[in-house]
């Protein structure tokens, strides 16, 4: 079974609304990197066991990806801040150039700063 990194994103947004064995599998393969066969023998069932719990989980969390759309707002909103905080380089860089206006250079500075810190938390 190949690893999909974009279910670590899905288990970081959706990962609470599972069973929490769901999680614990999840969380084993994914983050710890343990293969099925560890998993299996961890928690005392079938290798097969461990990845049709693995697969239902997955598939639980793209259900919830496809109906919420956390990550898909989440990767909008952020490459959003991405292009204001390149608009803001390109007003700072015609500021130095053109005008030296004190003011538009704080304010490009503040707006670099707000969006970078959104982006952080996020």
């Amino acid at each position: 079974m190949a690893k999909n990194l974009d279910v670590i994103i899905l288990i970081d947004f959706y990962g609470d609304m599972l069973t929490e064995k769901q999680h614990a599998f999840l969380n084993y393969y994914y983050n710890d990197d343990l293969s099925l066969s560890e998993i299996a023998a961890n928690e005392g069932i079938t290798r097969q066991g461990v990845r049709d719990a693995i697969k239902r989980a997955e598939t639980q969390l793209y259900d919830m990806e496809q109906r919420l759309g956390l990550v898909s707002r989440f990767e909008s909103m952020k490459s959003g801040l991405e292009e204001i905080m390149s608009y803001a380089d390109e007003i700072g860089e015609y500021n130095r150039t053109h005008t030296l206006s004190r003011e538009v250079n704080d304010c490009t500075a503040k707006i670099k700063a707000v969006a970078q810190t959104l982006i952080m938390e996020g």
